[in-house]
């Protein structure tokens, strides 16, 4: 199993994902989003790069669908949900589909479209993601969706755990970023005292999101792997 990583959605090159299984991380905070709504019962995810085709699909049927995501970090006029994983609890989500768009993880996804697997990850689901990759027996290439098509330092090191956890079941081949990935994860195990230098990090602190930042870092909490496929992700 050879296991590579780009460095943000921008970086994207369809030739480099054919017949692959592909991982796109957000952790900050589109993926953790994503997983949290369907760990709790969600219908499905549809994500989308426009607010305005988000607006398109809830339509005529608006209780059958919530809209989430953000622009900027913050919550978009006239969705239901911002992009904190922590709005995502049973009582809003169950029984419904989230519609959600992001300045940059759902942008990750739809770039990963053509991939063999489209897997949804986070630090909150790596040993899951893992488990799943090992199940597959592709070669990988994790999806780093990046701030603004700039590189990301909480997406790199979630990619280097869930490379950490692969590594200690079977032997794999690593490119030199994703070497790179697993050695900043072995060297540095708590996230949080890792990213504190990032600049996305100092974003979510200016907005007063300590909560969404704590869950997001925890490691394993979810036990599934939501994968795209077709248009939504379930």
């Amino acid at each position: 199993m050879l296991i590579d990583l780009i460095i943000s959605a921008d970086d994207i090159k369809k030739e480099k994902l054919i017949d692959k299984t592909v991982v796109v991380i957000d952790m900050l905070r589109a993926t953790s989003v994503i997983t949290t709504a369907l760990a709790n019962g969600c219908n499905g995810v549809i994500p989308v790069l426009t607010i305005e085709e988000a607006l398109a699909i809830a339509g005529e049927e608006r209780e059958k669908y919530i809209l989430g995501g953000e622009r900027k970090a913050l919550k978009i006029e006239g969705f239901d949900f911002s992009n904190s994983p922590l709005d995502y609890i049973k009582e809003n989500v169950e029984g419904k589909t989230l519609v959600i768009t992001t300045s940059n993880g759902t942008r990750a996804i739809k770039g990963s479209e053509g991939a063999r697997n489209i897997l949804i990850g986070a630090m909150i689901n790596a040993k899951a993601v893992a488990k799943r990759i090992l199940e597959l027996n592709n070669d990988v290439v994790i999806v780093n969706a990046g701030t603004l098509g700039e590189f990301s330092m909480d997406d790199f090191i979630c990619g280097g755990y869930i490379i950490d956890h692969i590594t200690k079941e079977i032997e794999v081949d690593l490119t030199d970023i994703a070497a790179t990935a697993h050695y900043i994860y072995t060297n540095n195990e708590d996230i949080i005292s890792f990213i504190k230098y990032a600049r996305h990090y100092k974003r979510i602190m200016e907005l007063g999101l300590n909560d969404d930042l704590e869950y997001c870092c925890s490691k394993d909490c979810v036990d599934i792997v939501p994968e795209y496929n077709e248009g939504k992700i379930s």
